[in-house]
């Protein structure tokens, strides 16, 4: 196999820690029906990312993690139209299928890309899609929300929670408040957080009550005690799926509640382009770091207290 016919990327052949990921030559992908091969630029790394490299679910070796991408269209495959070689795109591929993204290049469904609009680089690109198709899902989709209301977001200052305050904000809620470490209180406010809560010092449901909407990323117990403080009528949003207890929590309390299964979603990326293009969406990036320190990059995100977002950049 020639060079032209292989790329590096970042692999796993077994589940375990960061040091299981490895730099190596892998087979360079063609585009197929309806794809285009980006040259990637810069990858985004989720919180999924680490859990799937861990053995969260069942995998086939070796794998190549990574699904949030931005990066140069290369060449496109049969009946591919919108998208031409040297056009700049990025979009969230395949979840919660494979995609490749810690790689060279990566082939991707040309639906599920948008063009990065000029006034944010690769890196800041890299960063939006996951967060980005999460919170507007949550908020909008699963949320319903309306102009007006009272909003809460859970642990605000991560990736997805830093662009739910912001989309809330832009959807015209009245009251966005947001929970976080006394660090980031100044940081969310800066990005239109009507109110932060210390929620490593207080009680969450002892100083706010009868919101519209709650934004919740953690699940577990947390979503019992955001359960209090939301109106009868209002709706509960969990990024965790449903959990034992659940249903009967929601029923006393006459809560909705909204679950998001982020997949790709053209009309969400659509609404991220759109903010992003026009200024009126940030995207915090925490740190950036070469492909080649992919097992540092897990290894921070781990830790937690990731304040935005952590990115790949590739050369």
């Amino acid at each position: 196999m020639t060079a032209t016919e292989t790329m590096r990327a970042a692999v796993i052949d077994r589940f375990g820690p960061p040091e299981v990921l490895h730099m190596t030559e892998v087979p360079k992908p063609r585009p197929g029906d309806g794809e285009v091969l980006v040259a990637v630029r810069a990858a985004g790394v989720n919180a999924i990312d680490w859990l799937i490299r861990a053995g969260i679910s069942p995998a086939e070796f070796p794998l190549v993690i990574g699904w949030d991408v931005s990066g140069t269209v290369v060449a496109t495959g049969p009946h591919v139209t919108g998208l031409r070689e040297g056009d700049d795109v990025f979009g969230m591929l395949r979840f919660p299928s494979p995609a490749g993204c810690y790689a060279e290049y990566v082939a991707a469904p040309a639906a599920e890309l948008a063009i990065k609009p000029d006034n944010i680089d690769h890196l800041t690109a890299a960063a939006a899609p996951m967060a980005g198709i999460t919170a507007w899902q949550a908020l909008f989709r699963q949320g319903e929300i309306a102009q007006g209301q009272r909003v809460l977001v859970h642990s605000a200052a991560g990736g997805v929670g830093h662009v739910a305050v912001q989309l809330a904000k832009l959807a015209g809620a009245a009251e966005v408040i947001g929970t976080a470490s006394a660090r980031n209180h100044d940081f969310l406010t800066g990005l239109g957080a009507d109110r932060v809560i210390d929620y490593t010092s207080e009680r969450i449901s002892e100083v706010v009550s009868d919101l519209d909407l709650v934004v919740d990323p953690r699940g577990g117990a947390d979503f019992f005690e955001l359960l209090e403080v939301v109106r009868p009528g209002g709706v509960i949003v969990t990024l965790k799926g449903k959990q034992q207890g659940y249903e009967n929590a929601l029923a006393e309390r006459g809560v909705r509640d909204g679950y998001v299964y982020v997949t790709p979603d053209r009309e969400a990326l659509t609404e991220v382009t759109r903010y992003l293009a026009e200024g009126r969406l940030n995207i915090a990036i925490d740190r950036v770091l070469p492909l080649d320190d992919v097992v540092k990059a897990h290894t921070f995100g781990e830790q937690g207290h990731v304040r935005g977002r952590i990115v790949l950049e590739v050369s």
